[in-house]
């Protein structure tokens, strides 16, 4: 919600100082100029965009409504799947989970945690890092590279749409320019006539750098940073599942291997450790 009482105080601001100021709202709407601006803007995004990317970004504007992916409870959840997975890989050997790797979904071990289980991307990063423990064909150090380049692309892949919301957002001033131009372009060629005509015609101008400005650098910009902190928190929950596995593969016992994972996330979602502790003996 404080995207939204973000916006409203921009909004506020902006429109309240400019009232206050003896301005009048109704020269401020100009619709054309916003059809420039805007089909201008929306035109260059979809060009400099792969389909895919501009997916994401209108997907995960509303997403920004909904507050984090994943909560303190959801990383609970995810150290105690962990933590599940390796305590049974610990006293019945790592081939007895392979039938809850292969199928996560009848597993009776991953059902435990339906709202985990319905993350496909997650899941998939877990059977995947655990196939690769399962085959018991890679020394740790192997296993933590390659996890560490499947995790950057994520990442990567994670912020293209915000940083194509931004690179939009340092475009819009200029396209605010080019409404601008324009502008001019009519009141030149309404010079001779009616002095308040040529006054309104400046006005729409002005305007549509007003509009280019307002919001490149109040909306669009901050929607782009809001992307990419969201991007950055969900990567929280791949990186405790990397480090927890690895620590098992290296030979720590899985309280202490849930424990390093535990030491990744931000102190806003990361348990207490005697509260994961009483939590994880409760589940077993």
């Amino acid at each position: 919600m404080l995207i939204v009482a973000g916006f409203v105080i921009v909004i506020l601001s902006v429109l309240g100082g400019f009232v206050l100021s003896h301005g009048k709202l109704a020269a401020l709407w100009q619709p054309y100029e916003l059809l420039i601006i805007g089909g201008a803007a929306f035109g260059a995004f979809l060009a400099a965009n792969p389909t895919k990317v501009v997916k994401a970004a209108l997907a995960g504007i509303p997403q920004l409504l909904k507050g984090a992916r994943y909560k303190r409870q959801d990383y609970v959840d995810i150290l105690s799947m962990v933590y599940d997975v390796l305590v049974k890989a610990r006293r019945e050997g790592l081939m007895a989970v392979e039938r809850d790797v292969e199928a996560p979904q009848e597993s009776p071990l991953f059902g435990k945690y339906p709202k985990l289980l319905a993350d496909h991307h997650l899941m998939e990063f877990t059977t995947d890092c655990l196939r690769l423990m399962v085959s018991g064909s890679m020394e740790p150090h192997e296993l933590e590279a390659l996890l560490e380049i499947e995790l950057e692309t994520h990442h990567k892949e994670a912020h293209e749409p915000a940083h194509a919301l931004q690179v939009l957002a340092d475009s819009l001033p200029g396209f605010g320019i080019v409404a601008a131009v324009l502008g001019i372009v009519i009141t030149m060629a309404s010079i001779g006539g009616e002095v308040t005509e040529i006054g309104q015609h400046v006005a729409a101008a002005l305007v549509g750098t007003f509009l280019g400005i307002l919001l490149g650098y109040g909306f669009v910009g901050p929607l782009a940073s809001a992307l990419a902190a969201r991007a950055h928190e969900e990567s929280k929950a791949f990186e405790i599942i990397k480090m927890a596995l690895v620590c098992s593969v290296r030979g720590y016992a899985p309280q202490v291997a849930v424990e390093f994972a535990r030491k990744l996330l931000f102190s806003d979602v990361r348990p207490a450790f005697a509260d994961l502790e009483t939590h994880l003996r409760g589940n077993r």
